[in-house]
């Protein structure tokens, strides 16, 4: 196995990978999550369907599948050669749900050929107040796949991230706007009779 340094890469000559995101134990920290987003030339999402994570664990495609959480790691799966054809890069994020990736010891990524076990790349990540990171990259260079270590974060968690590569996020709705209803008058009791409208002052006369 390799180790790769943060901006190094190597080829990939697997057909399907194994990208596990591994941490190691410590006293209560945030919960980490991975995902992986699907990017076109653009470097953008083609639709929210390229995102895929705990609560969408399968891209359309069957090519990329959030494989699921046990103890302190979590792994996606890409099959690089069923992937879409317009799709040019894979990203390879994560995210610390209530604290940050510097709460998190050990953190690395692992990437393995899924077919065979063997473990191909290994990327230490340094961070600190980051809540969402990119950790690596698959991505496709001239008909052949890469691995890239990235190790970038985000301080906004992973809507921002998410958003920074064309995924629609849903803000909270603003609360309604509560107008008070039109004032009306109680109506007089019964019997009642109004006094008599008084009429115009005389000249030079102050009223009492």
């Amino acid at each position: 196995m390799t180790t790769i340094a943060k901006g190094g890469n190597l080829p990939i000559d697997a057909a399907t990978v194994r990208a596990q995101l591994s941490w190691g134990p410590g006293p209560a920290g945030p919960d980490v999550d991975g995902s992986a987003l699907l990017l076109r030339g653009d470097g953008r999402v083609g639709s929210d369907d390229d995102f895929v994570f705990f609560n969408q664990p399968r891209h359309p495609s069957g090519a990329v599948r959030h494989a699921g959480k046990a103890g302190t790691t979590d792994t996606v799966e890409v099959d690089l050669a069923g992937l879409p054809g317009d799709v040019e890069r894979v990203v390879l994020a994560a995210s610390a749900d209530g604290g940050t990736f510097g709460q998190v010891p050990g953190l690395r990524l692992v990437i393995s050929d899924a077919a065979t076990g063997a473990a191909l790349a290994e990327f230490v990540i340094a961070a600190q107040t980051e809540t969402a990171l990119v950790s690596g990259e698959l991505y496709r260079r001239e008909g052949r796949w890469k691995f890239r270590a990235v190790g970038q974060g985000y301080a906004s968690g992973l809507a921002g991230l998410a958003t920074d590569f064309g995924i629609s996020v849903d803000e909270p709705a603003p609360a309604p706007i509560v107008t008070p209803p039109d004032f009306v008058p109680a109506p007089p009791p019964p019997g009642f009779v109004p006094p008599p409208f008084p009429g115009p002052l005389p000249p030079g006369a102050m009223p009492r």
